[in-house]
């Protein structure tokens, strides 16, 4: 037979897209931890939203494609009075959840934030909630909007731990797309050949480019392409529902496939050699041990590796602020991944810019005490010229250590230390921080503050009445799961 000649024989689906389906539609959420997490969860993700509704540069992009078109019976977008077709709806959630930069966080070989599924998740919950009580039938309830967020996390990060998309260029956006295909599919009543399909037409887009959100080219695009991605995957959920074809070896096809073409180069991360060996790693099955785990920004609207060193600034803050003209030096210590991503020299040019800086973040922190997304802007930017000033005389370096925690999966520690030299020769003690204040180790201490966070976003949108029993709600486990998700987001109403 000629070597160009190819064998055309339907392949079974790759076994990294059966086990997506499988895990959807058999794995029973039976940790009391996860469902508390995922509550926690859609609360924080939902604050988020709504301050983000502040923030012109967001809502310029929200509302239907076709101005001043209504949808009968559309899905809601929190905190405005949209009604939109679902799919666009999950672009807007996605995008206000995400613009801050103040959601969750999943960090391991990739970063990500899994509650940038949301977006997917509650649009077509509460469009097909709707849909239902037109049609007499029994309303989708927040239950399943919570057991698809648990799946949803847990695809996103399993794929994340041990497979590194940023060491290729390639954004993790990707794994938003694949994941918000997959469950929902699954809401939607997909069958496992239906889910399958879903999940392979969402490998088979290939995935953005990092480059958005880098040096020299960092800007406004990473705020909402985990909506542009959350409204691919259920776009491309509906499109398998409908009958649309799948592609079985979406990942494995030779040449042609996402490992071939978007995935080749060495994972570096496990040392994995390319040739002959371009595949997923998977350090654990699924379960729900990503949303039990999840790292909350609880205090701080900044990119998760720079959390701690927010964290370390602030105790410094006292020694600093009135010895500005004094500082000689400043020495950031921090993991691999905090240089790869967030360590930056020169000119600032936007708030995304600025939010995605270490050295902006410390700065802004040894300065202020505090650090709020309004520090982002142009206008504070200018106001401040000694923002800049600091920057200029930080050091950031690696510790092996930290990297190697990083990394470790029973301690999965993000730690910075911050250390300020005076020129008469004293200095502060190093102040090091090895856990974020939303990290799971430090859940007694962060869900309380998570809580005061939700109530205040609340309060930035929502009268106090609305805040109060919003916030009753959300509190209340049981009542939450058993409420129909369009009066949930009726509640989200202004």
């Amino acid at each position: 037979m000629h070597p160009a000649v190819e064998q055309n024989t339907r392949p079974d689906y790759d076994p990294v897209i059966q086990d997506i389906a499988d895990y959807v539609l058999n794995y029973p959420i039976d940790s009391d931890a996860a469902w508390d997490a995922a509550r926690y969860c859609l609360m924080d993700a939902l604050g988020c939203a709504l301050l983000a509704l502040r923030f012109p540069e967001c809502t310029k992009l929200l509302g239907p494609v076709v101005e001043g078109t209504w949808v009968p019976g559309g899905a809601r977008v929190p905190g405005t009075r949209l009604q939109l077709d679902p799919v666009k709806a999950a672009w807007d959630i996605g995008c206000t959840i995400r613009w801050l930069d103040f959601n969750d966080t999943w960090l391991a070989a990739e970063w990500c934030h899994p509650s940038d599924n949301l977006g997917a998740i509650l649009a077509v919950g509460d469009f097909l909630s709707r849909e239902q009580l037109v049609q007499g039938g029994p309303q989708m309830s927040m239950q399943t909007v919570l057991e698809a967020m648990v799946k949803a996390y847990e695809i996103q990060g399993v794929l994340a731990m041990a497979n590194s998309f940023n060491r290729v260029g390639l954004d993790h956006v990707v794994l938003v797309r694949v994941a918000s295909a997959a469950v929902t599919a699954w809401m939607k009543g997909g069958s496992r050949a239906e889910i399958m399909s879903a999940v392979s037409l969402a490998w088979v887009d290939g995935s953005a480019l990092r480059t958005y959100r880098h040096a020299p080219n960092t800007g406004s695009r990473k705020s909402w392409a985990a909506g542009d991605a959350a409204s691919r995957g259920l776009w491309l959920a509906q499109m398998a529902l409908r009958g649309e074809m799948g592609v079985p070896t979406a990942l494995s096809a030779k040449q042609w496939g996402f490992y071939d073409v978007c995935f080749s180069k060495t994972n570096a991360d496990q040392k994995v050699k390319v040739e002959g060996d371009r595949q997923f790693l998977f350090s654990r099955g699924y379960g729900s041990y990503v949303i039990e785990n999840i790292l909350f920004k609880v205090s701080f609207p900044a990119e998760f590796h720079s959390q701690t060193a927010c964290e370390a600034a602030i105790v410094l803050h006292p020694q600093v602020a009135e010895r500005l003209s004094e500082v000689d030096r400043i020495v950031v210590t921090t993991q691999e991944s905090a240089i790869r991503i967030i360590s930056k020299r020169g000119p600032l040019t936007n708030t995304a810019d600025r939010d995605h800086c270490l050295q902006y973040v410390v700065a802004v922190s040894l300065l202020l005490g505090n650090l709020q997304a309004e520090y982002y802007e142009d206008d504070f930017h200018r106001a401040h010229p000694e923002i800049d000033v600091l920057r200029d005389k930080m050091s950031v370096i690696e510790d092996g250590g930290y990297s190697r925690d990083y990394l470790d999966p029973d301690k999965r520690s993000i730690a910075n230390a911050v250390q300020v030299f005076f020129r008469d020769g004293s200095s502060t003690k190093k102040v090091e921080v090895a856990y974020p204040i939303g990290h799971r180790r430090r859940r007694q201490e962060g869900i309380p503050l998570l809580e005061h966070k939700f109530r205040q976003n609340l309060a930035s949108r929502f009268p106090s009445g609305q805040v109060e029993k919003v916030l009753a709600l959300c509190q209340d486990q049981q009542r939450l799961c058993s409420l129909p998700v369009h009066r949930f987001m009726d509640l989200l109403v202004i």
